[in-house]
C-alpha cells in the first residue's frame, strides 16, 4: 500500500455497512458492520489508528451516524430498531422501531432531526433532543435504499427508481407539532420534489453536494448521475449520467455496482466506490475524472471524507460480485491522506 494510505487495526469481522467520519473532529470515525457491532476509532491516535470502543447490537448494523456532537451516535439495522448510542458510557437507547430492517440513518445538525429509512417503506423523523416527542412516520411509495442530507433538504432514493426530496424545515415543523402519543405517528407531507432516477437500473447510493445545490446517485449497473435541485429548465438541462466502474475482461465489458458516493466537504468534488474494488474521484461540474486509485482487495462498501477534507475512509468488504463466498480477512478499513490538490476540481479550460 502507498505511504499516504494506511489500514486501520482491529477492523470488523464481517461485512462493513458504513464508515462515517465525525462532522466535528477529523480523526473520529464510526464503522458499522454485519458482525452486529458499531466501532469507534481515533484514526490517528497511533500508527494504524486506535479502536476506542465497540458497541454490540442484537443484529447486523446497516448504518451509523454521529449526532449533535462527538459523544452521540445513532445506529440502525436488522433488529428493526433505531438506537441512540452514548459514545462515552456505551449506553444504548431504542428511540423508535420500524416494521422491517432499517437501511439508513442520517442526522441534520441544522434542524436537530434524525431521520431513518426502513424496508417497511417508511421514514421515521425524530427530534432526539426531545425524547417525549413521538417520531413522525412518513409513508413512502417503495423501499428506501439510501438517504442523504444538505443543510435544507433530505434526498430519499427508493426502489422503482423513485426519488423524493423533502424540505427539512417542513419536516421539523410537522414533527414538532404532531401530538400523537402512540406509534405509528403517521403524518402526511408532500415532498418538495418528486423525481424519477435518470438511471435505468436500481439505485444503490445517493450523496448530496455540500453547497446545497444538488446530488449524485449511483446504480447497480456501473453508472453515476449528477442532478441539481433548481427546478428551472436551465438547471435541469445540466443533469447528466456517466458510465464508470467497468472493466474489459477478454473483450467483454464487465459492469460493477457503484456502492458508495461521498462529496468532498471543501472542494465539492466526489468519490465513487465500486464492486470492482476501485475508488475514483470526480469533478461533477467539469464532468471529468480527477483520479483513480489502485484497486483494493475487495468491493468498496462505503466512503467518507473527514470534515477538514484531508482524509478519505474506505470500507472494503466482499460484495460477492465474483461469486466467491470466502470472506476470511477481507474486511478492511483504509484511511487515505489526501494532498492539498488531490481532490481539487479541474480548472475550466480557456
Amino acid at each position: 500500500m502507498s505511504s499516504n494510505q494506511f489500514e486501520l487495526a482491529q477492523p470488523p469481522s464481517d461485512a462493513i455497512s458504513a464508515v462515517k467520519f465525525s462532522p466535528n473532529t477529523p480523526t473520529r470515525l464510526l464503522v458499522s458492520s454485519w458482525d452486529k457491532n458499531v466501532y469507534l476509532y481515533d484514526t490517528h491516535a497511533e500508527p494504524g489508528g486506535k479502536l476506542i470502543q465497540r458497541f454490540e447490537h442484537r443484529a447486523p448494523v446497516l448504518d451509523v451516524t454521529f449526532g449533535k456532537d462527538d459523544d452521540e451516535a445513532f445506529s440502525c439495522g436488522l433488529d428493526w430498531d433505531v438506537r441512540r448510542i452514548d459514545l462515552n458510557t456505551g449506553e444504548q437507547t431504542v428511540i423508535s422501531s420500524h416494521e422491517g430492517g432499517v437501511k439508513s440513518v442520517v442526522y441534520s445538525p441544522e434542524t436537530s432531526l434524525l431521520i431513518s429509512g426502513s424496508w417497511d417503506s417508511t421514514l421515521h423523523v425524530h427530534i432526539p433532543s426531545n425524547p417525549i416527542q413521538m417520531p413522525a412516520t412518513i409513508r413512502l411509495p417503495s423501499k428506501p435504499f439510501s438517504l442523504s442530507l444538505t443543510a435544507t433538504k433530505l434526498v430519499v432514493a427508493m426502489a422503482s427508481r423513485a426519488v423524493h426530496i423533502y424540505d427539512l424545515k417542513a419536516l421539523q415543523m410537522l414533527t414538532s407539532q404532531s401530538e400523537a402519543s402512540q406509534p405509528p405517528n403517521i403524518v402526511e407531507i408532500e415532498p418538495w420534489q418528486r423525481r424519477e432516477s435518470s438511471m435505468k437500473f436500481m439505485t444503490r447510493a445517493v450523496a448530496c453536494m455540500p453547497n446545497d445545490a444538488g446530488y449524485a446517485s449511483s446504480s447497480i449497473e456501473g453508472r453515476v448521475a449528477v442532478e441539481w435541485f433548481d427546478p428551472s429548465q436551465t438547471s435541469q438541462a445540466r443533469k447528466y449520467a456517466f458510465k464508470c466502474h467497468r472493466q474489459a475482461v477478454d473483450g467483454v465489458d464487465v459492469i460493477y455496482p457503484v456502492n458508495a458516493l461521498a462529496f468532498h466537504p471543501i472542494h465539492g468534488t466526489f468519490a465513487s466506490g465500486g464492486g470492482d474494488g476501485v475508488v475514483a474521484l470526480w469533478d461533477g461540474v467539469a464532468k471529468r475524472r480527477i483520479r483513480q486509485y489502485q484497486r483494493f482487495p475487495a468491493s468498496v462498501a462505503s466512503l467518507s471524507f473527514s470534515c477538514d477534507g484531508k482524509h478519505l475512509a474506505i470500507g472494503v468488504s466482499p460484495g460477492f460480485e465474483d461469486g466467491k463466498e470466502d470472506i476470511e480477512g477481507v474486511m478492511k478499513v483504509f484511511v487515505r491522506e489526501l494532498t492539498d490538490s488531490e481532490a481539487k476540481g479541474k480548472a475550466p479550460k480557456g
